[in-house]
């Protein structure tokens, strides 16, 4: 029995670390969700586990023998309940569809992901910029956890912090997001050309401000 106080790691790593596959999989998954450049892996290993987790959960209650009453059917109702809160379900799923959410679908929950896919940032590495530095709020508390998983009815209470400059609809960035939304396939070099160069507008706006990067 270990110490009360010390809590278990609820991370699991690889049970190969060097399994070439899994690395190439994960340093992709690194590369387009904007992860950490140094210890990116770990916030995929979480995310993993906490899948893993779910899953084990789902099978559990698939194997009772009867999950339509009783103690069993509550639980399995709270267990959709809370998936579907969490936004990896869909309202009428089931079990079996438990076993269907993948690493992205966890990875899309994140803070981050939902900052850029509202289009308050340009791409991945710039919203875990603004996260980082204090310029996304959820409702009304500053959110500087980029790997915070946005339960369903939180979605719409992402926004940019009142005192961050990027309230200003003529901010760089912004203007530069919203020509980009209109032209949007008209060059996929010049496209990407640019979405560097709006990224590097995004990060040097938060290292001016707080002196520091993500």
């Amino acid at each position: 029995m270990g110490q009360p106080k010390f809590s278990r790691p609820k991370t699991q790593t690889p049970a190969h670390p060097w399994k070439a596959e899994r690395i190439e999989e994960e340093h992709a998954l690194k590369e387009q969700y904007g992860l950490k450049l140094i210890g990116g892996m770990k916030e995929i290993w979480r995310e993993k586990s906490a899948l893993r987790r779910h899953r084990q959960l789902a099978m559990k209650l698939i194997g009772r023998v009867d999950t339509s009453e009783g103690h069993f059917k509550r639980e399995k109702e709270q267990f959709l309940g809370s998936m579907h809160r969490k936004g990896l379900i869909s309202e009428d799923a089931n079990l079996d569809d438990v076993l269907q959410i993948s690493v992205e679908n966890m990875l899309d929950r994140r803070l981050q992901s939902q900052v850029y896919y509202k289009g308050f940032a340009p791409s991945m590495r710039a919203a875990r910029n603004m996260i980082v530095h204090g310029h996304i709020v959820l409702g009304n508390q500053r959110m500087n956890v980029p790997g915070y998983h946005v339960l369903r009815d939180e979605e719409g209470e992402i926004a940019y912090h009142p005192t961050s400059n990027f309230n200003d609809p003529n901010h760089a960035v912004r203007l530069e997001m919203d020509r980009r939304r209109q032209t949007v396939g008209v060059d996929d070099v010049a496209e990407n050309n640019e979405e560097i160069n709006v990224e590097e507008a995004a990060t040097e706006e938060t290292e001016n401000e707080d002196g520091g990067e993500a």
